[in-house]
């Protein structure tokens, strides 16, 4: 009913009340049918005056009655008496008396037939009109104040889909009482007994501060019966009110990490950052994006994304400018190939930027297996030109984005990421540009990462192919990485290769049944397949070499690894000659040099520079 419409209606009905109580109020009283005289009808037009009076001035009137509470119990008290008080010295000055005992009766009806037939209309409302018979039943997991701030909202909304009936919490404080009307079970060990009992369809977990590794723990529970599982948005998006308290969302593989979020240095951020020029290369890349994003929340003065792909430059481009328009930030872009040496150095020239983000790299382990060749031009000779680009212009710092297959490669891509920190490492030795590294594990949702792959197996029915039941990988989120990229770009002093602190390794098999179980089927259903480890693929990752081991922190996620051994003259002789060799000479190469396996190089090289 729209406002134009209840205001007459309430005043008509709350008119008609007010009448009733007075004409009740009288006989109850008197206790003979009132007679009606002049201080009586002047009684009546004062008391339903002062009544809509105060209601306006209250905003009863503008109030939604269906959702009533405590507050507008108290606003009600206030009209009422209130307008039986001004009645009571209307009496006073007019007739010199005041009607006390009826004045009091009417008081006390007013109270309970006004507020009856408001909260009237709420319990019809909460206990009729909003069980629909197509609502699900929902079990919510937490009853302290978020989980009750869910089951209220619930409760109050007639469009909701869902219908709470129970919580579970640990707190034995809680357990076996009811809160609004839900009964809180016991603890989480409860859920499976829970969900049957009461025909549990939606689980959710309403505990925003919930650790990752206890939310993973509620999850393994929740799986094992046949309910959705939802959970409340983070905590930090209810406070700055992005998402409402009823906006759930699915459960995601990245909440089941137990990694905790990460805490960053605002303030050394900010000094590196804010105010500055700011150059991406591999901008349109899923970490080169990422980095624009949160380089975009410290207000830098410009921000150039470089990269290769016209597509995805133009799509960060549009979205950057959508999403941080209000911010005043230049945004650029150039569509640059890291092999064009000279193009790079112009590109420098024209922005020279504070600091340089290099995120542009072939990662494909086993495309770059088949071509070598490739993996040279892009993470070597790239980077190469890029660094000696920041030297030549100098750049403040220059950061690389590297990786944990750096350490002990056995593939192309590893090896060739470990010969571009050898790049960075000796640019910084002859430098005034401060040139460091960073080395992190496995991105989750990155592109051709394997969550996305094992999402499209999920959808075609299954199975998900995992390489090894005993393979392991270090995992972190896109925005994760990126942050922590950032945070060491601001803590770098010149030669270090960063480490990021990646957490426990997580089997890849424990991921996919993970996956399996988030969209709703059983591992039986959709089934897992081992195909067997790929060229160039380890069982596990290192973050550090053994020579490389230093037991420093720099930060609470990040770590310095000791600088090891440089061959950069090496380096360039791959540059020089990497065409004229054989896809698999160049592959050994690659892996024995990155290894400090200098005397096993293959003799073609050793001839061909010769």
């Amino acid at each position: 009913m729209t406002y134009r419409k209840r205001i007459p209606l309430l005043i008509i009905a709350d008119s008609c009340i007010v009448l009733s109580a007075i004409l009740l109020g009288s006989f109850l009283v008197n206790g003979s049918i009132v007679d009606i005289t002049t201080s009586f009808s002047l009684s009546c037009i004062f008391i339903i005056a002062g009544h809509h009076l105060f209601s306006i001035i209250f905003r009863s009137y503008k109030k939604a009655w269906e959702y009533a509470s405590v507050g507008e119990l108290i606003i009600l008290l206030k009209v009422v008496t209130l307008s039986i008080i001004v009645t009571g010295l209307m009496q006073q000055i007019i007739f010199n008396t005041v009607f006390f005992r009826i004045l009091m009766v009417t008081w006390l009806l007013q109270l309970l037939l006004i507020g009856g037939s408001r909260f009237c209309w709420r319990i019809y409302r909460d206990k009729y009109a909003g069980k629909a018979n197509n609502k699900k039943r929902t079990l919510i997991i937490g009853a302290g104040s978020a989980g009750t701030m869910v089951a209220r909202q619930l409760l109050k909304e007639n469009e909701a889909d869902l219908l709470p009936v129970a919580f579970i919490d640990d707190d034995p404080n809680k357990q076996y009482l009811d809160i609004l009307g839900l009964p809180v079970f016991g603890g989480i060990s409860r859920i499976k007994n829970v969900v049957p009992e009461l025909k549990v369809e939606n689980i959710i977990i309403a505990i925003p501060s919930l650790s990752k590794k206890r939310l993973n723990t509620i999850f393994q529970e929740c799986v094992e019966t046949k309910a959705k599982t939802q959970i409340l948005p983070m905590l930090e998006d209810l406070v700055t009110g992005k998402v409402s308290i009823k906006q759930f969302r699915d459960v995601q593989v990245e909440d089941l990490l137990g990694r905790e979020p990460v805490n960053l240095d605002i303030e050394s951020i900010a000094g590196c950052v804010a105010n500055k020029t700011i150059l991406v290369t591999g901008a349109g890349g899923s970490i080169g994006s990422e980095i624009c994003r949160q380089i975009c929340h410290f207000n830098p003065r410009k921000l150039i994304l470089l990269g290769h792909g016209e597509n995805s430059i133009h799509s960060i481009e549009l979205e950057l400018k959508e999403k941080f328009g209000q911010i005043p930030i230049e945004i650029l872009t150039e569509i640059a190939d890291l092999k064009d040496a000279q193009k790079i150095l112009s590109i420098m020239g024209t922005y020279r930027p504070d600091v340089v983000y290099h995120a542009a790299a072939h990662k494909h382990v086993p495309l770059m297996e088949r071509n070598p060749e490739e993996a040279v031009k892009n993470n070597v000779i790239g980077t190469k030109n890029v660094a000696e680009a920041a030297n030549w212009h100098g750049i403040g710092t220059f950061v690389m984005i590297s990786t944990d297959k750096a350490v002990n490669p056995t593939s192309v891509m590893g090896a060739t990421k470990r010969l571009a920190e050898m790049v960075v490492q000796h640019m910084d030795q002859k430098s005034k540009t401060k040139f460091v590294a960073v080395r992190f594990g496995n991105v989750l949702g990155s592109r051709g990462s394997v969550v996305p792959i094992f999402k499209r197996q999920i959808e075609k029915g299954g199975p998900v192919t995992v390489t090894h039941p005993e393979m392991v990988r270090y995992f972190m989120t896109i925005p994760e990485a990126s942050r922590l990229v950032i945070q060491a770009g601001a803590l770098a002093e010149g030669g270090e290769v960063f480490v990021l602190d990646m957490g426990e390794p997580v089997k890849i098999v424990d991921l996919a049944e993970k996956l399996i179980q988030l969209s709703g089927f059983s591992i039986d259903e959709i089934g897992i397949e081992f195909t067997g480890i790929r060229p160039g693929e380890k069982l596990f990752e290192e973050l550090l070499h053994d020579d490389e081991v230093k037991d420093q922190q720099v930060h609470p996620n990040i770590y310095i690894g000791e600088t090891s051994d440089l061959y950069f003259e090496e380096i360039e002789e791959i540059i020089r000659f990497y065409h004229t060799l054989d896809k698999e000479t160049l592959r050994q190469t690659l892996i024995h040099l990155a290894n400090n396996k200098v005397n096993l190089i293959p003799g073609q090289l050793v001839s061909a520079s010769g």
